[in-house]
């Protein structure tokens, strides 16, 4: 099972519009993601699933997919997007 350890940049942590973000990614890739906050996983594409978690500013989280064509690219740039300081961007359209 491929897997990604990422720590979290934005200053909200995963929360509100970088959660949204998040969830909006992953709901956009070919193969299904989880998140893993210590002991706790959650699917990435569930926005309540993923606020639930807590993930904290400087938290580091596990991204796992199945093994399967597309999962690596997915693991990449789910990564590289947490590893953003999301609040700091302008939101698309401002």
């Amino acid at each position: 099972m491929p897997q990604r350890t990422v720590t979290i940049a934005s200053r909200t942590g995963l929360h509100a519009r970088p959660a949204n973000l998040f969830v909006q990614a992953a709901a956009a890739q070919d193969v299904p993601v989880r998140i893993r906050a210590g002991d706790r996983s959650a699917p990435a594409n569930s926005i309540l699933a993923v606020l639930a978690l807590g993930a904290a500013h400087g938290a580091e989280v596990t991204l796992e997919a199945d093994d399967g064509p597309g999962a690596d690219a997915a693991l990449d740039a789910l990564a590289a997007l947490l590893a953003r300081d999301l609040d700091a961007e302008e939101p698309a359209g401002a």
